[in-house]
This record gives C-alpha cells, sequence and structure tokens, in this order.
C-alpha cells in the first residue's frame, strides 16, 4: 500500500512512517523498479519517486544501491529458505518431506515472481550479489541436510550431496517450470519432480522413526 501523496505538490513527500515500516515500503519499491529495469539500469531517483519519498530519506536507510539491492534480494532469499525449513517441518514422512520440499520451490517461484527473478535471474554480478544469492541456495541444503543427515546416518559429505542434489534439481525444474510458461498445471510439475528425486532418494537407507525410505511411503 502506497503512502506517497499523488499531487505534484506533494511529489518528494510521504506520510511518516514507523522506521520499520518505511524500510519496508522501500524494499517493495525497490524490488518492483529492479526486477522492472535491472539493477544496472535502475536508479535510486526512480526508486525514490516510485516509493514516494525523497532522495535524502532513501539514502538515510540505505548509502548505495548496492546496499538497497543486497538488502532487497536478502528479503526473498529469507523468505525462501524460511518457506523451505517451515515445509520441511510438515511432516516426518520422508516422501512427504520431499514434496513438501519441491512444492516449496514451485510455491516461491510462482507466487514470489520478483524474488525468483532478483535471485535466479539476477543481472547485478557484484561479489557481494553473487554471494547473496550462494547463501540462499546453502540455506535450503542445511534445511535439507539436518534431515538427510539424522535420517540416513551418512557421513557429512554425503549427506550434504544429497542434500544439493534434492535442492538444485528442485530449482532447475521450478525455473524450467516457470520460463516455459508453465507447459504443465503446477501439481503435475511437482509430481514429476517428486518422481524423479524419490526414485534415486528411495535407494538410500535411511534411519530413525521412519525406518528406511522404501518404508517410509510404499507408493
Amino acid at each position: 500500500m502506497s503512502t506517497a501523496t499523488n499531487s505534484p505538490a506533494g511529489a518528494g513527500r510521504s506520510t511518516r512512517l514507523p522506521r520499520s515500516a518505511r524500510r519496508l515500503q522501500l524494499l517493495e519499491a525497490a524490488s518492483e523498479i529492479f526486477v522492472e529495469r535491472g539493477y544496472h539500469s535502475a536508479g535510486m531517483d526512480e526508486i525514490a519517486i516510485h516509493a514516494g519519498v525523497s532522495k535524502p530519506v532513501l539514502y538515510q536507510h540505505f548509502p548505495s544501491k548496492l546496499d538497497l539491492y543486497l538488502a532487497v534480494v536478502d528479503s526473498h532469499a529469507e523468505k525462501l529458505v524460511s518457506d523451505v525449513n517451515a515445509a520441511l517441518l510438515t511432516t516426518t514422512d520422508n516422501k512427504q518431506r520431499v514434496r513438501a520440499a519441491v512444492k516449496a520451490f514451485f510455491d516461491f517461484i510462482d507466487e514470489d515472481n520478483s524474488g525468483y527473478r532478483l535471485i535466479f535471474s539476477s543481472d547485478a554480478m557484484d561479489p557481494a550479489v553473487i554471494r547473496r544469492i550462494e547463501n540462499a541456495t546453502e540455506g535450503c541444503v542445511d534445511a535439507v541436510y539436518g534431515l538427510v543427515m539424522h535420517d540416513s546416518g551418512f557421513d557429512p559429505h554425503r549427506s550434504r550431496m544429497l542434500a544439493a542434489g534434492l535442492v538444485g534439481a528442485s530449482q532447475v525444474n521450478a525455473r524450467y517450470w516457470l520460463e516455459a510458461k508453465r507447459p504443465v498445471d503446477k501439481q503435475t510439475a511437482i509430481d514429476t519432480t517428486v518422481a524423479l528425486l524419490w526414485g534415486g532418494l528411495s535407494h538410500v537407507p535411511l534411519q530413525g522413526s521412519q525406518g528406511s525410505a522404501v518404508e517410509s511411503d510404499s507408493a
């Protein structure tokens, strides 16, 4: 919801907001501009105008365009990692965990289109941006890794390979599905990805309450 005034006389002025609310407003406005224009073409002037604030106000919160861009990427990345973590906690059944994780990626890419483009299709090649994007993927891998490590009894390296494979396949398939303009419905795309992943994971000997992966879900 915009807090900017619409009259020319009100340009550059905005309703006073608490700092946290103002920051959120600026991040939302910047996200829209960065997605529309790309990092290199977007300017702080147009972001300030889009947010309905003066340029000095924008700079009070973010000293540079790079700082602003990093904060925008962080906000979307945190949502993705949070969604994956939450999805994995919805069940103790191993196959359903895989499904929940895959669905979290498809839902994020489908529902947070701005976040998808900023994380996976960014035109910013600054090392700090690249590291933030890598951190998003690593955060998702960490979430899966903990469960794999606990249930498989594998050493850390093998457990992390399994987690990275699940996350990587989920990301790639979800991105393909969106960029191909949703050639099948989302549920079919999720089912296809789960079938691919479970075909491999079902042969991994898992421990814990669910026993082996095959035993955890025979469907």
